[in-house]
């Protein structure tokens, strides 16, 4: 028997299979805006039978981008950029979602592909920010965050995502991973600060709490509400399972709906054994201590190894990544493999081998 395409109700939202698109970077974005690129990039996803597409990390404020090439939400016009992707994914049935974040100390890069890693002001560049003083590797020493400012921040998370709710996102879903701008909050490797802000493991998730409350608020009831966290740093005295276990307690009780559990990124030279599947652990565990649905992510590639996480009750669904950039119509594929019938578009029926 296979599940990962059983349906999956979580509040108002019912998602059609298991087998979602993870958020990836593109680098296409025009001044924050997305545009050509996104709408073939997110329709090819569309047309492929997904039951979620999460649409790559997304700025609640210009600065909050990675690169100058990545997209921004501050205002309606950024907002409205979006709503072609996810009207053409309603036809499908296709549910999107959108990963709000803030970079942090990993903001104002050029694109991966130029010749030089950080922007300056004349290719667009700005002053990063952080938690504290501290420069990811290779990178500039960033400004650490006033009080006011977090203040800020928190407001501006939930100001993108009622733009997100309005433009017709299903889903929202707030970045806290991979070393970016909440995650260096709360991890011990990256914060130093002796505020309300650093020290305990309560005052290193406040920020993170803070938004989570503040974003629940502004979206409707109905509207399932996602954190995408780092499991684990991967080091001696960094941020850990025990600690996520701990946390995803205090998100389940704010109205999180759901814990996408990746890992990884505070620093640079964390020894991180990577194989197939290697992240599903923290799925299961976050899914066994606390009750809250999760997401696995991470080297899962094929239909077999996917649909076994869900069969087993490891995660409730699969975030795909590269394997989806190879076959962005991975989804159809894989039910194909798996002898399961779901309905593909209709221009397509012709290259279907199971019969209805």
């Amino acid at each position: 028997m296979t599940h990962l395409f059983d349906s999956l109700q979580i509040r108002d939202v019912e998602f059609s299979n298991r087998a979602w698109v993870s958020p990836m970077c593109q680098y296409e974005a025009v001044n924050g805006v997305v545009g050509q690129w996104h709408q073939v990039h997110l329709g090819a996803f569309a047309s492929g039978g997904p039951g979620l597409i999460m649409v790559e990390a997304t700025g609640v404020v210009p600065e909050g981008r990675i690169s100058i090439g990545c997209p921004s939400i501050e205002d309606e016009a950024h907002a409205q950029a979006f709503v072609p992707m996810i009207e053409f994914a309603h036809r499908f049935g296709v549910k999107m979602g959108i990963q709000l974040a803030h970079a942090g100390n990993k903001a104002s890069t050029m694109k991966p592909w130029d010749d030089h890693l950080m922007a300056s002001p004349a290719e667009g560049g700005w002053q990063a920010v952080s938690s504290t003083a501290r420069a990811f590797e290779g990178y500039p020493v960033p400004r650490a965050l006033t009080v006011a400012e977090i203040a800020g921040l928190v407001q501006s998370f939930a100001d993108a995502a009622v733009r997100a709710v309005k433009a017709g996102f299903d889903i929202i879903e707030i970045h806290a991973a991979h070393g970016y701008l909440l995650h260096q909050f709360y991890s011990p490797l990256i914060n130093d600060r002796t505020d309300e802000y650093g020290g305990s493991f309560e005052n290193r998730i406040r920020f993170l709490l803070e938004v989570v409350r503040a974003v629940r608020k502004v979206i409707p009831e109905g509207t399932p509400l996602f954190v995408r966290i780092s499991s684990s740093d991967w080091a001696d005295g960094g941020w850990n399972l025990i600690d996520s276990v701990e946390l995803a307690k205090e998100l389940k009780a704010l109205g999180v709906d759901l814990i996408d559990a990746s890992s990884g990124g505070a620093i640079h030279n964390a020894k991180i054994d990577v194989k197939p599947g290697f992240q599903v652990p923290f799925a299961t565990a976050l899914r066994t201590e606390t009750g809250i649905l999760t997401a696995a992510v991470g080297l899962i590639t094929e239909p077999e190894q996917a649909d076994h996480i869900v069969v087993t009750g490891e995660a409730d669904a699969i975030f795909l990544g590269r394997a989806m950039l190879r076959n962005p119509r991975w989804a159809l594929y894989a039910a194909e493999k798996l002898g399961v019938t779901i309905k593909w578009p209709t221009s397509l029926e012709r290259a279907r081998t199971l019969k209805k």
